[in-house]
């Protein structure tokens, strides 16, 4: 009887894998490495120059001339028994649609207002290998515009742990990568400029594969714009009837970038035709305010409809998702029968052999 038990169990649990999502099985991994004190395996000190303006925060705050050449040092320490190759990524500050300030790499575009890209000023090795129980300097090169510049020009230094193709085979593909990220800041003079909103266009699109409206907006001024709030509605082109809105308030834009805000179609069907929105952008005591008309066409709103994943969802029944595991549910129902049917024949001829000894 013990035998047959284990057996129905080790079918049961057959039968689970192949209907069981997969994901469950790099669940420990992840927690692993979620648990570990420095998952990097290296640590970084920011070495601050003579010419850092604030001596309290952990960025690159510097005071520059125009032509200026200096080279600054980020300590990288490996305490580890073992070599750790760091890669190192320097990327110019840029703004993504959450309203958010990204110092490192991104695939936004630049916006046309910068005239001096941090990554053509800042120049430093792409990768650094740290011994075991060895600390190595990253030395970063900036070279300053010839032309006196006022505002700043900002980006950030990212620094990660280099992962072979051999461990991340050993992590069946799953690999929770960390970095550490250290901004710098360039200024020239003390001249006070103030950032600059500018509406650039209304269009359709996708946002995390649902359908959306994007106003892309760009801060064509060398300065950060703080508490920043947008609110943006929609309406078609003959009506004051509002059809979707977003608000949102607390973002913060980026010296000379530029900002893809989405508004949210709340899961509808893309409607080709003539649209209106109202833009509404205000910081501290300042505001911003634009009308801009815009179109959707047949060709946009088709191809985002098939693109929409609450809208693929709603089109009809995954077939190919319901078919495996119904077929699995059937089988295991096949199994539990005929191993409850077998138990219950060997019952029978024993419960018939006890009541004749019992006469």
């Amino acid at each position: 009887m013990k035998k047959r038990a284990i057996i129905f169990i080790l079918s049961l649990i057959y039968i689970a894998s192949f209907v069981l999502p997969t994901q469950l099985a790099f669940a420990d991994d992840s927690k692993k490495q979620e648990e570990q004190k420095n998952p990097l395996g290296f640590s970084y000190k920011v070495i601050k120059p003579d010419n850092q303006q604030n001596p309290q925060v952990g960025y690159y705050d510097l005071k520059m001339t125009p032509g200026q050449k200096q080279t600054v040092q980020i300590d990288l320490t490996n305490d580890g028994d073992q070599e750790v190759e760091v890669e190192v990524s320097i990327s110019g500050a840029k703004t993504n649609g959450n309203g958010v300030i990204e110092y490192g790499p991104s695939s936004i575009d630049n916006d046309k207002s910068l005239k001096y890209d941090f990554e053509d000023i800042v120049k430093g090795e792409e990768s650094v290998k740290i011994p075991p129980k060895t600390t190595v300097p990253l030395k970063l090169a900036i070279t300053m515009p010839e032309s006196s510049y006022d505002g700043m020009i900002s980006g950030g230094i990212e620094m990660k742990r280099h992962i072979s193709k051999e461990e991340q085979a050993k992590q069946k593909g799953v690999v929770n990568e960390y970095a550490f990220l250290v901004g710098m800041v360039l200024t020239e003079t003390d001249a006070v400029v103030q950032p600059e909103l500018k509406l650039n266009k209304v269009y359709a699109g996708l946002s995390n594969y649902r359908n959306s409206i994007f106003v892309n907006l760009s801060n064509t001024e060398a300065a950060i714009l703080d508490e920043l709030t947008l609110d943006v509605q929609i309406m078609s082109k003959e009506s004051d009837s509002v059809i979707y809105d977003t608000k949102k308030a607390g973002m913060r834009f980026a010296p000379n970038s530029m900002m893809d805000f989405p508004i949210s179609m709340n899961g509808e069907k893309m409607v080709p035709g003539k649209y209106r929105a109202h833009v509404l952008a205000t910081s501290k005591d300042r505001k911003w305010e634009w009308n801009e008309e815009f179109t959707i066409t047949d060709e946009d709103a088709d191809k985002y409809n098939k693109q929409d994943v609450n809208l693929v969802q709603e089109q009809g029944i995954n077939w190919k998702l319901i078919v495996p595991i119904v077929a699995g549910v059937f089988v295991l129902g096949v199994i539990i029968f005929f191993v409850v049917r077998t138990l219950n024949k060997k019952r029978t001829p024993k419960k018939k052999n006890a009541k004749k000894r019992k006469r």
